[in-house]
This record gives C-alpha cells, sequence and structure tokens, in this order.
C-alpha cells in the first residue's frame, strides 16, 4: 500500500511540476525589455524583481513582473513599452475596507479567506479574495465600495490544467 501511494505521489508531483499556463511563458529577469524593468522600478525603487512572464491578452504582449516590496508580494503586469496595465498587491483580510469586509461577510458567512489581492487597474481599486466555501474554492471580486462584481469557481481549476 506505501509503495502504492508513493507511486502515485510521485506521479502528481510530475504532473504539476510541469504543467504551466498555455498561453503564459516565463521570462528570464535579464531578458525584460527595459522599459518594462525601468518602470517597474520607478513605481517600486525598493523592489526584488523576483519572476516575470507574459502572456497575449487580445493580441498585445503583457509582462507581469513579480516583486517584492518591504515584505509584500506584488505582481505588476505592464505592456511592451513599459505602460502599466495593472498592479495586483497581496493584503491581508483585516486590512480590506470596511464595506468591502461587510459584503464580503454578508454574501459568504462561512467562508474561509486564503489569499486577498487589492486590484488597480488605471483609477479603479477592486479586491479579489480566494476563499473556501462549502467544498467551493472561488475567486471573488468585489469593487472598494462593497459592491459584488464576480464569483469564479476555482475548484475544479487543477484537474482542467492537468488535462491540457
Amino acid at each position: 500500500m506505501n509503495v502504492l501511494r508513493s507511486a502515485l505521489t510521485v506521479v502528481v508531483c510530475l504532473a504539476f511540476g510541469t504543467m504551466t499556463w498555455a498561453d503564459e511563458e516565463k521570462v528570464p529577469l535579464d531578458k525584460l525589455p527595459a522599459k518594462v524593468k525601468d518602470a517597474v522600478k520607478a513605481k517600486y525603487p525598493d523592489a526584488e524583481l523576483v519572476s516575470a512572464s507574459t502572456e497575449k491578452e487580445d493580441g498585445k504582449t503583457i509582462y507581469e513582473v513579480n516583486v517584492k516590496n518591504k515584505g509584500q508580494t506584488i505582481e505588476v503586469s505592464l505592456t511592451e513599452d513599459g505602460k502599466i496595465v495593472s498592479i495586483e498587491k497581496e493584503i491581508a483580510a483585516k486590512d480590506l475596507p470596511k464595506p468591502v469586509a461587510a459584503a464580503f461577510e454578508k454574501k459568504y458567512p462561512k467562508a474561509t479567506v486564503k489569499k486577498v489581492e487589492e486590484v488597480t487597474k488605471g483609477d479603479k481599486i477592486s479586491y479579489e479574495l480566494q476563499i473556501t466555501f462549502g467544498d467551493k474554492k472561488l475567486e471573488v471580486t468585489f469593487d472598494a465600495t462593497g459592491k459584488f462584481l464576480e464569483e469564479e469557481d476555482k475548484s475544479k481549476e487543477k484537474e482542467e490544467k492537468k488535462d491540457k
């Protein structure tokens, strides 16, 4: 039984370890375009660049650069010419604005929060919460006033990636 369990563990690790997003490519930090790197450094001068990738959105290449800034994990998405498209900052659930926290508690009273991100696109701020609610894994989004925007079921995401 233990041999079977060990073999299964190895197979699962190999399957998950080799998966990547179909449309996302890792980019070595030293291969980032200067305009992209300069824009991130201008926004976060003290940040340490951790990793980068590209993906296509509406036919355009978008760079996603992950940085650590003062202990905070931040993902900056930029165009090839260095224009910042969005910023996702991981925050503590206790730091959610009161209207967002209240709306979340009302809509998902028994949910467990796994991760919270503050998302800035232009001058709009929203909050994405990765939660478990019953037997589901969800990503839910609220605007800064607490208005519910979106719910995405992430329960089967790993299975779908595995099938690709």
